[in-house]
């Protein structure tokens, strides 16, 4: 499987993303040929591999009938932005949602490029639309509409596809600080549709020293419609780097996207096991009540705790102690380290995240001389390698035939191994 991996440390635009896709080896030419299937014209692009900040990258260009040079959104010109280009320039005048949606449907684009290209713009539309109290279908799109916009939108999804359709990660989005000019006035970053597309699909965003835009709405709704999680790199193997060059110069970073490509290894067919991660908290604790620490390990496991236990450590002063251990999904570890910081003593309390491999689970029911008893299975490639009888079960059947749950809990195994690679 590919898989492409995106540094947003720089932030992104439609420009920078399919500059460094082109970075990676996406032809040119064959992108260029590709994009003569929409109908639209009165451009052609540029692409030139440049220095910034001392790293060589692709400057990626839509050059437009009757200019001289390209547009640079990098900054400001992904969205409702005033272009740099002057007020007569026919490609300022933007589009409808539903003029883009006929023309990319009237395009011989293929079924994977027109589907992800309509979403993009159904992104931005629905971000629109909300901050101007319109339906989608009647938001009037500015610079996102005109030639240059289209053609960085569908010319991502094209290049994306000429690179296999990689599954896309990216890191945290970082922005800049200050103000941008739009068509409706001067307006804080991050721009109102940047911060509403990513909203939306729940992407955080934080803001860093530069003193201008770095993610635009373009950026901001390619990376809400392909990325599928963000954080650090994981598994990079053989990995191509790509970069794509903005046009700014940045005080504390350079202005490129960096992309990174790799073909991950798949799994091994025979080993079918389930896997996640999983945030492992611990801190150490000598000072608590024997009588508390059990209860906040038994609340902690009614709280959603996947695991929750203490073991027995030497601490500081050669005094005994526990290492208290809780185990939750990612997204759960700062509510929780806020539970073990309000209900032990402790003042601190450490955060790792663990790869989990998990056999799949499931359960049945298992006829046995004492009655039906509940078992959880776990199977690896189909076989069974696990059996655990429900505890409850066990005795509640010994209960009623008066035999030992022993005797149960055995002839609940051996039943339930009968079952053998059956499912």
């Amino acid at each position: 499987m590919k898989r492409l991996h995106l540094d947003l440390s720089a932030g992104i635009a439609g420009d920078m993303f399919v500059g460094a896709l082109l970075d990676l080896g996406v032809d040119a030419r064959q992108l260029e040929h590709e994009l003569r299937r929409l109908p639209l014209d009165g451009y052609h692009l540029h692409a030139e591999r440049k220095l910034k900040a001392a790293i060589h990258g692709t400057k990626f260009d839509v050059h437009l009938a009757g200019t001289d040079c390209g547009h640079s959104h990098d900054t400001t010109h992904a969205h409702s932005h005033g272009h740099d280009h002057g007020p007569d320039s026919d490609h300022t005048h933007g589009r409808d949602h539903a003029q883009i949606r006929d023309l990319i449907g009237a395009s011989t684009l293929s079924p994977w490029v027109r589907e992800r290209a309509l979403a993009v713009f159904q992104r931005i539309a629905c971000a629109e639309g909300k901050i101007h109290g319109l339906p989608a279908e009647r938001v009037q799109f500015h610079e996102v509409g005109a030639v240059d916009s289209i053609v960085d939108i569908v010319g991502a999804c094209i290049a994306l596809e000429m690179l296999g359709c990689p599954v896309v990660t990216a890191s945290a989005v970082v922005e800049g600080t200050g103000f941008v000019r739009c068509a409706h006035g001067r307006m804080p970053l991050p721009a109102a549709a940047t911060l509403e597309i990513l909203g939306t699909r729940g992407i955080a965003i934080a803001q860093c020293e530069e003193p201008h835009e770095m993610v635009t709405p373009t950026g901001a709704a390619l990376l809400a419609e392909f990325a599928t999680s963000f954080g650090p790199m994981q598994g990079v193997v053989g990995a191509r780097i790509g970069y794509g060059l903005g046009t700014r110069d940045h005080r504390s970073r350079p202005n490129v996207l960096r992309a990174i490509l790799w073909e991950e290894a798949a799994a091994p067919a025979s080993l079918d096991w389930e896997s996640d991660t999983v945030a492992v908290l611990e801190t150490n604790i000598d000072d608590l009540n024997p009588e508390i620490l059990g209860a906040v390990l038994e609340k902690a496991l009614r709280l959603g705790a996947l695991d929750a236990f203490h073991t027995p450590v030497q601490m500081k002063k050669q005094r005994p102690g526990v290492l208290l251990t809780l185990l939750c999904p990612p997204e759960d570890a700062d509510a929780f380290t806020e539970f073990l910081l309000t209900e032990t003593s402790a003042f601190g309390v450490r955060q790792t995240m663990a790869a989990r491999r998990k056999l799949r689970r499931e359960f049945a029911e298992v006829k046995t001389g004492f009655g039906t008893v509940k078992v959880k299975l776990g199977r690896l490639s189909g076989r069974i390698v696990q059996i655990a009888p429900e505890f409850e079960s066990c005795r509640s059947i010994a209960s009623m035939a008066g035999v030992p749950v022993k005797e149960v809990y055995t002839a609940a195994v051996v039943a339930a191994s009968a079952l053998g690679t059956s499912k």
